[in-house]
């Protein structure tokens, strides 16, 4: 019998869809489907899915998750992913996250119901990581690919991903090699299978020959589209910093609540004061109350007028912008010393305008309780009746305004809301001091602070009130502020992160879980630039692609002498400039603006949590209900308007931004799709492909970052 081809069935019913019959009425169009922007996230609770759950959460992306390893979670069937809302087909979600291609058993329904949804509502699915198989679309890794650890090598974005998702990427993708006891980046290596309709987006070369291989690609196939990744990842790995922007953009199309930036601010801490030197033969610093020795004289530290010049240039080359936090008695007190002479300050205030400026208390007293200094290490003391002495109110007071006076009349460029206290003193110091000086909250609503710093390592549990004060979290670089010099370092960080055998401190014995200790000491000559320098570049630049605006802070001594800050503050710099495209530039944010970039999205997150907004698309049309007043975080194609005008602020290839609602649902209109590229490739079912051997079992892959080293 003649068998009808599917190409002659499809031919009929559109001619067949054309006619009208006698004595009928034409059929009304389908309402085009709602789609709302939430992600549901798959997880069987490894890390790659825990790694993209991640980034939805720091951007401010909705999305609902499913756990596979619970009893109790919800089903997923046609009803729990679509429903029809005012008459119109309703997507609940507008991605799909799993652990891989199919983490369901054999005849899923569940995978079933997920399948016919994408086709239905044409909705993109992400493999978090599989395994290079045909069913996503790749050859099995023996038949020519690869299978193993990518630790050290450097991947590459192809043309097709840097006109697509990854476009953001100048091209290279180093995988990090941190540790050579550790397997930090298994991977699968492998080319598509012949037939499919797969675009690699990212590749590698698979070792021993001269092909690439994909690690993320998208395979169209059955009216679906699928991104594959096929190495594993955590949520703080190099690799995937790199890519996570690119993986959420194709998830989405682009089109999403949340936001996100590369962000470096650096915090430039006693200017115009002087810092005590570390004694290497002490093993502390004189001059600091824990340095009890009756022979440590201090020795200190303190910037010259060439140091500023440097500093200045240096910012106009990078174009980059330091923040200074200032204490005006260090100048006052050199001036009465010397005969009224401060070539440093009047260095700094001619070049004042080139850098910004923070009130760091006049005199950088400790602001906390009154610290009995006689035992090692301090204490607080105490009243008669046991109570705790704490710095009065009017003492917290004056070191504010006093300083905040003596810059204003120096003409430094301020903003009298942002306040950093000498060594983040008043609020609360474990073990010593764990609760806030009562005072220092009174004293900040006497000098109208808003903004005040506190320390990321004390305190890292984000941002909270200080009287009227909000905090903005700081991460310290571990650039010493006790050395000018290189060796200086090297020798404190020996001492800090040695063992005792070695003559350490034994601080990695007592607490392993500290990432910087070292198995032997630095050489004096080399540690600097050899270790210490990439270890920070490193730390410091995870924070940079984690959408993480919080800054990190240094001190005056760091700008002088050898100015050891210099290479590290470089470092970040240029691995930043060879990664990204010019579009996508670090963000230098103001103290203020930090704070308040912090601020709004906990209060995103909050809304959205509560269930308080709503978002959704209907064919080029966004629509976000929410609180009147509520900001909302979006990322939007170029092109996208709001009332006429263009939305947002071009970053990274889209348009981003913070918007208030108003007692109007917000909309957006998105320009017109372009039309699909033709790639020249069929969409048919993968060839078949002989039976391996049952693969390896698939790694877990590493769940908590890897110490900092020197390898790599």
């Amino acid at each position: 019998m003649k068998r009808i081809s599917g190409t002659t069935l499809l031919a009929t019913g559109a001619l067949l869809a054309g006619l009208v019959l006698p004595g009928t009425a034409a059929r009304a169009a389908a309402p085009e489907p709602r789609v709302d922007l939430r992600v549901l996230v798959v997880t069987d609770g490894g890390p790659a899915t825990e790694a993209i759950a991640a980034e939805l959460d720091v951007a401010g992306t909705p999305y609902t998750e499913i756990d596979l390893t619970r009893a109790d979670r919800p089903v997923i069937d046609a009803g729990y992913l679509a429903d029809t809302t005012d008459g119109r087909p309703r997507a609940k979600f507008q991605a799909v996250v799993l652990p891989n291609d199919n983490p369901f058993p054999a005849n899923s329904p569940e995978m079933a119901a997920l399948a016919s949804y994408e086709r239905t509502y044409g909705i993109p699915q992400v493999d978090a990581y599989t395994y290079a198989r045909p069913e996503a679309g790749l050859q099995y890794p023996v038949y020519g690919g690869y299978s193993g650890s990518l630790d050290g090598a450097t991947a590459q974005v192809t043309a097709a991903g840097r006109a697509g998702p990854f476009g953001y990427l100048d091209g290279a993708v180093p995988f990090e090699d941190n540790s050579p006891t550790v397997g930090e980046s298994y991977a699968y290596l492998s080319t598509p299978v012949t037939g499919a309709d797969f675009t690699p987006y990212v590749q590698a070369t698979i070792p021993g020959t001269t092909r690439r291989g994909s690690l993320v690609g998208e395979y169209r196939h059955d009216g679906r589209r699928e991104l594959v990744v096929t190495f594993v990842y955590n949520r703080y790995q190099q690799q995937y910093r790199l890519l996570a922007r690119g993986i959420v953009e194709w998830m989405t199309g682009g089109v999403h609540l949340g936001a996100s930036r590369n962000y470096f601010a650096v915090h430039v801490d006693d200017v115009f004061a002087a810092d005590d030197r570390w004694n290497a033969a002490l093993n502390c610093t004189p001059g600091d109350v824990d340095c009890t020795d009756p022979n440590a004289t201090p020795d200190p530290i303190r910037m010259t007028p060439a140091d500023v010049d440097h500093a200045a240039d240096w910012q106009a080359a990078r174009g980059f912008t330091l923040d200074m936090a200032y204490n005006g008695a260090g100048s006052v007190d050199h001036r009465e010393d010397n005969g009224g002479a401060d070539p440093l300050a009047d260095r700094f205030l001619a070049r004042r305008d080139e850098f910004r400026w923070i009130n760091h208390t006049y005199t950088h007293a400790f602001l906390g309780c009154e610290q009995d200094t006689g035992v090692v290490p301090w204490r607080c003391a105490t009243n008669p009746d046991g109570s705790v002495k704490w710095v009065s109110r009017t003492d917290v007071s004056d070191e504010i305004a006093i300083n905040r006076v003596w810059g204003q009349r120096a003409g430094l460029p301020l903003d009298s809301g942002e306040l950093v206290t000498g060594e983040h003193s008043g609020l609360r110091v474990l073990p010593q001091q764990p609760a806030d000086n009562p005072h220092l909250g009174p004293a900040l609503a006497d000098n109208r602070v808003v903004w005040l710093a506190s320390d990321n390592s004390r305190e890292s549990g984000g941002q909270r009130r200080v009287g009227p004060a909000t905090t903005v979290p700081r991460y310290p670089m571990n650039v010493f502020y006790n050395a000018g010099r290189a060796a200086e370092q090297v020798d404190e960080y020996n001492w800090i992160y040695t063992s005792r055998a070695q003559g350490g401190s034994g601080i990695c014995e007592d607490n392993p879980a500290t990432t910087t200790c070292l198995p032997a000491p630095l050489d004096p000559a080399t540690g600097y630039a050899g270790h210490i320098v990439p270890v920070e570049r490193r730390i410091a630049l995870g924070h940079v692609l984690a959408n993480d605006p919080k800054p990190h802070f240094i001190h005056q001594s760091n700008l002088a002498e050898d100015r050891i800050a210099y290479p590290v503050l470089d470092g970040v710099l240029d691995s930043y400039e060879a990664l990204f495209t010019a579009d996508a530039p670090v963000v230098n944010l103001r103290m203020r603006d930090i704070g308040r970039e912090l601020q709004r999205r906990d209060v995103w997150r909050a809304a959205v949590q509560d269930g308080r907004v709503t978002a959704y698309r209907v064919g080029t049309t966004v629509t976000v209900e929410g609180p009147a007043g509520l900001d909302v975080p979006a990322t939007m194609p170029e092109g996208t308007l709001r009332a006429g005008a263009a939305f947002g602020e071009a970053y990274a290839g889209t348009r981003s931004g913070w918007t208030a609602l108003g007692t109007a649902p917000l909309g957006l209109t998105l320009p017109a799709p372009a039309a699909a590229p033709d790639n020249g490739q069929a969409v048919t079912a993968p060839a078949p492909v002989p039976s391996p051997a049952p693969p390896a079992r698939v790694p877990e892959g590493v769940t908590a970052p890897v110490p900092p080293g020197a390898g790599g």
